[in-house]
């Protein structure tokens, strides 16, 4: 029996090692502190999706597309302001098509010293395109990143945490600090391939400390939102707590259509103001993140 038609339990050893290696944990990169002697990090992280959901899914119903309009019409504004009341400076993942439908608030995100990241084209599934498709998408999106916000990324957030078997190529010849789509551990970490460190720092998120799990809402399907703020804060505080307890990194993943809305963005102000009133927490962008855990590991 071929490999190509073996069962999993079949498969000879050198194939599920080779399978697992692809874009493994390295060494962790969790620093003995962060900057300013301080304790924990907090690294807040919104995914600017929009329209692009829809867009995606073929999907030219009018009232979902409004659904994603609504992350920039009040979601960002709402987040921009509690932002700028906080003085913390985030990290905004855009997929192309949303910040093409969206250049002004690209601009102003970036120019309140918030981090612009890559999240895909047009928030494509990675796994399910045509071989090659992923890298031109992928580099497009870094170009028009780079034209309308003046900058080039340094990082990336694949849509939907879609890391495919081509990513991490596409990643090292993008020559970016940090990918911000794998769930390995809770603390920063050197990427490897095959058991060779890539100098690639991992900031890994989770669906846990993502809104979506907890608030989506898809008419004709089962998908509901069955959580209240109340309690995605309760969870929120608890992920904060243990990671200010170890002294390591609070990712918290968000999106404007989501969280954005006026019984949501509460609770994030609330988490926010919490957070800062414990002694020795550092707030940083994903980069600063990065950069800071990469300077400390040597890499």
């Amino acid at each position: 029996m071929s490999d190509d038609t073996a069962k999993p339990w079949e498969w000879p050893e050198p194939r599920w090692r080779h399978i697992v290696g692809r874009a493994r944990a390295g060494r962790s990169l969790a620093p003995k502190a962060w900057p300013g002697g301080a304790r924990c990090a907090v690294s807040l992280s919104f995914d600017a999706d929009h329209e692009t959901i829809p867009l995606r899914d073929s999907d030219e119903s009018p009232m979902r597309i409004s659904q994603g309009q609504y992350g920039n019409r009040q979601g960002v504004p709402r987040i921009r302001a509690l932002l700028d009341r906080h003085g913390v400076r985030a990290s905004f993942f855009y997929p192309a098509v949303s910040a093409l439908l969206h250049p002004a608030e690209v601009r102003a995100v970036a120019d309140e010293g918030h981090e612009i990241g890559i999240h895909s084209w047009i928030h494509e599934a990675n796994t399910q395109l045509p071989p090659g498709v992923e890298r031109d998408l992928t580099f497009r999106a870094a170009d028009t990143l780079e034209k309308i916000a003046g900058r080039r990324p340094v990082g990336i957030r694949t849509a939907s945490w879609d890391f495919s078997v081509d990513t991490m190529d596409i990643i090292r010849e993008l020559g970016l600090l940090y990918d911000s789509s794998l769930m390995a551990d809770d603390d920063p970490y050197e990427l490897e391939v095959q058991g060779e460190p890539t100098g690639i720092v991992e900031l890994p998120p989770e669906w846990i400390r993502d809104d979506a799990v907890y608030f989506n809402m898809v008419r004709f399907s089962a998908l509901r939102p069955y959580t209240p703020p109340s309690a995605v804060e309760e969870i929120f505080r608890a992920e904060f707590d243990g990671a200010y307890a170890e002294g390591g990194l609070f990712l918290l993943t968000m999106h404007p259509h989501v969280t954005g809305h006026r019984s949501r963005i509460a609770l994030l102000d609330r988490l926010v103001a919490y957070m800062k009133a414990q002694p020795g927490v550092w707030f940083g962008t994903h980069e600063e993140v990065a950069r800071w855990c990469a300077q400390q590991g040597g890499l």
